[in-house]
């Protein structure tokens, strides 16, 4: 149509011929657009985009040349999106499994900038119900994630419950389990202690150089009070067994017996509840009454033992479980070590109380104990304890006694006669002079083993407050694993006998009174008291039996 004819028109034709080309153009672009690359492309799953679309967060959809081409006005395309959006919301509903929008050249469609899932999603990878189907993510919070190929709902993991193994049943605790976990407290309360400040008493509280560790020691001994108990077998007939001698050089072996037997405070009647176990048989009885005299046979005396042992080992399980090293024996005679190699684990590995305390012929400190040797003539220790103080005791070194073993005859032989008044060395003394006077007259106390080691000057000379003075190669004195015997003794070896005056002239009246000063201090650890009082010679044994239980680790045969 030409120009001259366009405007020739009426009105209204005008109007027709100017919209119609323009309906054409419209409908052409339709027909076009959706063809070109740069526009978005629905889909059946596109709902995994627009299910975002109510989040905060916005999905960035990246096409390929559409970037940089000119579209349709800003109107059309938002007309479009509105448009794809409605037929999107009505007639795709959604679908887990629907594949991954793919591009025309085979490519991924769309790269995706996501939020990272919010703390609430831990609840969906665990498996747990969630509120919103699509898993919408609205927390603004969360840091966005980028992925080329987001997955769908079907492919998210859903960890499974971790189950756990199931539990050991709990161990039923035995109450040998129980004793053993006392002695481990102990253990740890006297280490704790060995640096720590000393601990009231209301008897006596253990300080100064005479012990080796003071507070661990008090420690020790309270722990001790708390805890130690003590079966006794009650098989076996007095004169035996259950009995012993009181009134002799062997008293102690008796007296202790007989402690034993009234206690009250450390004795059970359980043997379950024993951390110790005592046999009872007297070995100065059994020399009195099975041995056969002047047959030089130590067999009755050893198969007794033998037969005793059998039959407590038969009724009750403790000596086989321990193999005796949680079981003791006494004896202040000197056979008293031959007696305990009857049995060899009695020998080996039980506790033996000894007042033959001998090196030289078994005796192991580590786990034997040094017993005490006192004679009790009366049976008790009245009109024994006491003496003068230092400056009234003129005699520097007093002994007397006979030629009994090796050592007292090299003892005489260099002192007997010389006409010394600071040396007063007498095989016998003169009638009318005591003995007990000698010694309370006397600055040192002589002690020389005799065929045992063990001498009960030892004692008698710490009762009457005489420094003791140690002649012997093989002894080890009592409770020296709580007592530091140099503070208040003088070790003299054998071959020193000869330079005696000399070495004892040396020490200096200061060092000697602080010597007699922590004798009258420990005696207290040495007297016999009836019934027994606390930190007594009968409490110091029972102390250095705790020591060695501690030693032990006893366990249950099952």
């Amino acid at each position: 149509m030409s120009a001259k004819t366009m405007w020739s028109l009426s009105p209204s034709a005008k109007l027709v011929a100017f919209t119609v080309p323009l309906i054409l153009v419209s409908v052409l672009l339709t027909v076009v657009g959706p063809r070109s690359p740069g526009r978005l492309i629905p889909s059946d799953n596109s709902w995994l985009l627009w299910s975002f679309g109510s989040s905060k967060h916005d999905i960035i959809v990246h096409g390929g040349a559409a970037a940089n081409r000119t579209a349709a006005t800003s109107a059309d395309r938002m007309a479009a999106v509105l448009e794809v959006r409605k037929q999107v919301e009505e007639e795709t509903p959604p679908s887990h499994t629907a594949p991954r929008p793919e591009a025309e050249d085979g490519g991924s469609a769309f790269n995706v900038s996501r939020p990272a899932p919010s703390p609430t999603g831990v609840e969906v990878a665990l498996g747990h119900k969630s509120d919103q189907t699509n898993a919408t993510i609205e927390d603004s919070r969360v840091p966005t994630l980028s992925t080329s190929n987001p997955p769908s709902m079907s492919e998210a993991v859903v960890l499974p419950e971790k189950k756990l193994p199931p539990l050991p049943p709990l161990r039923e605790y035995t109450i040998l389990d129980r004793l053993e976990g006392g002695l481990r407290r102990a253990r740890s309360a006297i280490r704790e202690q060995k640096n720590g400040s000393s601990t009231s008493d209301p008897d006596y509280v253990p300080i100064g150089p005479m012990y080796r560790n003071a507070n661990a020691f008090h420690r020790s001994y309270l722990e001790m009070e708390k805890q130690f108990k003590i079966f006794v077998y009650e098989e076996g007939e007095p004169p035996v067994f259950h009995n012993g001698p009181c009134k002799s050089i062997y008293a102690m072996e008796g007296n202790f017996i007989h402690m034993m037997e009234i206690s009250t405070q450390f004795r059970t009647g359980d043997p379950e509840k024993a951390h110790v176990f005592f046999l009872p048989f007297s070995v100065t009885m059994m020399v009195q009454f099975v041995y056969v005299q002047d047959s030089h046979d130590f067999g009755p005396i050893k198969q007794t033992v033998i037969d005793y042992l059998n039959v407590v080992s038969a009724k009750y399980p403790y000596w086989n479980r321990s193999l005796g090293a949680d079981h003791f024996m006494l004896a202040c005679h000197d056979w008293g070590p031959e007696t305990s190699r009857a049995v060899p684990n009695l020998y080996k590995n039980s506790i033996r109380v000894l007042c033959n305390a001998n090196t030289s012929e078994g005796f192991n400190p580590s786990k034997d104990i040094s017993f005490p040797e006192i004679n009790l003539h009366t049976g008790g220790i009245r009109g024994l304890i006491g003496g003068p103080s230092p400056s009234h005791r003129p005699i520097l070194a007093f002994f007397a006694g006979g030629l009994h073993g090796p050592i007292r005859p090299i003892l005489l032989e260099h002192w007997e006669h010389k006409n010394d008044p600071d040396m007063q060395i007498h095989k016998y003394l003169r009638r009318g002079v005591s003995y007990i006077d000698m010694m309370r007259k006397s600055k040192f106390c002589i002690c020389p083993s005799g065929y045992e080691v063990a001498s009960p000057r030892v004692v008698e000379a710490i009762y009457t407050g005489c420094i003791p003075v140690l002649i012997s190669d093989h002894y080890v004195p009592p409770f020296s694993d709580v007592l530091n015997w140099k503070s208040f003794s003088v070790e003299v070896p054998v071959s020193e006998i000869p330079n005696l005056k000399n070495i004892l002239a040396s020490i200096s009246p200061r060092q000697y009174i602080r010597m007699q000063r922590r004798v009258v201090q420990i005696r207290r650890h040495f007297e016999v008291n009836s019934p027994p009082k606390r930190f007594d010679v009968f409490h110091m044994i029972l102390h250095s039996l705790w020591l060695r239980r501690l030693n032990v680790r006893v366990h249950d045969n099952h």
